[in-house]
């Protein structure tokens, strides 16, 4: 069976692209309700497999000489859809939609590596993505190194012969550090390698990595991108429409299965169409979150890329378009202190993941980064008393007097 041929990032024939904003296009790219008896909606795609009118023709789409779908593991309308409208919002040249965010970070890397090559990583890392890469990739044969990339110098010299993969996260999960992706992208290339960006705490509204160079974006679209806390989901954005094939039949279709459901892939077309506008409120609301952090006698330290403390303020106005709605901070008193914030506040919901409706607050070094030891930890600059703030859409005067309140209850605990 070749499938080699097969023109899987294609999205319905009878589909015209409409052109436009960003907004226009996350709403109408790809999709022509003439076509599909006036739906206003797109239809779901409900279906595992595909008939075929006869052999004949399921013979060409096994051999890739007919653009016609066969099974859904490896192409299915809705999610084809999905894909190009990703494509357009991320100025790509193909895209692979996956079951999780991790399926789309392992698929990807499954089919970039091989044994004996070496991956370069960032020092701040997901907990999952740092234990895939540690624990898991190493298993086979594939080196792993970490490396500080908000220095593209150490970069450069980190760089052999053996680097294949350059990843990193802008910004990082959990403590905001930046990555300058348009100059690591021209020491990964130099080097005969590709970048890798997790772009999923920007998500395209905010940032497009392949613009400054990146060869793959990936996003968890569990989060912004859906938007409302209902699916897990993932996505793989190329600068080049042979490796997102390449992805799509090695990643996808033979190495991890990690495929999307069609109502899933529904669900974030839905959350696309507001994206600018849920952004536009993080963004914001955000800000005021993270002055007023600041500003208060009970904290020691605020990461936000909008604060003009910040120190990769400039890098952050280079290359996102708005600051973002996560935050990260410590307070005086570390992981007590941090502790009792979290348990008292009263809005916020104390939960891991982000980019919902709704605020949410989490512990990193015993949740989403407990994977890592305590002295990794220490050493990728995720402290102990860490607090990793989600911002929601709630009402920011809600969202501040629920976290004015929760750090009363830290100040009030405190030795005078």
């Amino acid at each position: 069976m070749n499938l080699k041929d097969l023109p899987l990032d294609a999205i319905p024939a009878a589909a015209k692209p409409k052109a436009g904003g960003f907004s226009t296009r996350a709403i109408h790219w790809g999709y022509n309700p003439a076509d599909h008896h006036g739906a206003l909606v797109p239809p779901t795609y409900a279906t595992s497999t595909f008939a075929f009118p006869d052999v004949a023709y399921g013979a060409r789409c096994f051999a890739g000489t007919e653009p016609g779908y066969f099974y859904s593991r490896i192409a299915n309308p809705t999610l084809a859809l999905l894909e190009a409208r990703l494509t357009s919002l991320e100025q790509g040249a193909g895209a692979v939609v996956f079951g999780s965010g991790m399926g789309a970070i392992t698929a990807t890397l499954w089919s970039l590596l091989e044994q004996g090559d070496e991956v370069l990583a960032d020092i701040t890392l997901y907990g999952c993505t740092f234990a895939f890469l540690n624990h898991g990739l190493t298993r086979f044969g594939v080196t792993v190194r970490h490396v500080d990339m908000t220095d593209p110098q150490q970069v450069a010299q980190a760089m052999g012969p053996k680097t294949k993969v350059v990843y990193c996260e802008t910004p990082a999960n959990p403590n905001m550090r930046l990555v300058d992706i348009e100059a690591v992208a021209t020491i990964a290339h130099a080097g005969g390698a590709k970048l890798v960006v997790d772009n999923t705490y920007c998500t395209p509204y905010l940032q497009q990595p392949l613009l400054l160079g990146a060869d793959v974006s990936v996003h968890s679209m569990t989060k912004y991108l859906g938007g409302h806390g209902d699916l897990t989901a993932g996505a793989a954005v190329f600068a080049d429409a042979d490796l997102a094939k390449h992805v799509r039949l090695v990643g996808l279709k033979d190495m991890t299965g990690a495929v999307m459901s069609a109502p899933d892939a529904q669900l974030v077309m839905r959350g696309l169409k507001t994206l600018a506008l849920r952004m536009d409120r993080h963004c914001q609301s955000a800000q005021a979150v993270a002055e007023l952090l600041e500003a208060h006698s009970a904290t020691a330290v605020v990461h936000f890329p909008g604060l003009k403390s910040f120190p990769q303020h400039a890098l952050a106005q280079r290359q996102m378009r708005q600051f973002g709605g996560m935050i990260a901070f410590e307070l005086k008193g570390g992981m007590e202190a941090g502790i009792r914030f979290m348990d008292a506040l009263q809005l916020v919901t104390r939960a891991v993941s982000l980019g919902d409706c709704e605020s949410l607050a989490q512990h990193p070094a015993s949740m989403t980064h407990s994977t890592y030891t305590p002295e990794e930890r220490a050493a990728c600059g995720i402290s102990e008393g860490l607090v990793r703030l989600s911002i929601g859409l709630e009402d920011i005067e809600d969202i501040l007097a629920d976290i004015t309140q929760a750090l009363k209850c830290v100040t009030a605990a405190q030795p005078a």
